[in-house]
């Protein structure tokens, strides 16, 4: 079994995400109000397009990443 890498990707230093609270990244399912709160924090971030890709190369299934939720991000590679 090979376990991840999880070495911060060099992009993550400036995301906005690291000086907001984490947990608003992870709504709980139907939490619409936190989802959009983490997505506004999306919307204003400079790694916003690496956060993104690299949710998608790794298949993230949690939480808002690049501004998509799972379901988003899902429709974004057509696999919905």
């Amino acid at each position: 079994m090979t376990l991840p890498d999880l070495t911060p990707q060099p992009w993550a230093v400036d995301a906005l995400c690291g000086q907001t609270d984490p947990e608003a990244f992870f709504p709980e399912k139907g939490g619409r109000g936190a989802a959009k709160a983490a997505k506004a924090v999306c919307a204003r971030c400079p790694v916003q397009p690496e956060c993104l890709a690299d949710a998608l190369s790794r298949d993230e299934r949690w939480g808002i990443w690049g501004g998509m939720s799972l379901l988003q991000r899902r429709r974004l590679r057509g696999a919905a």
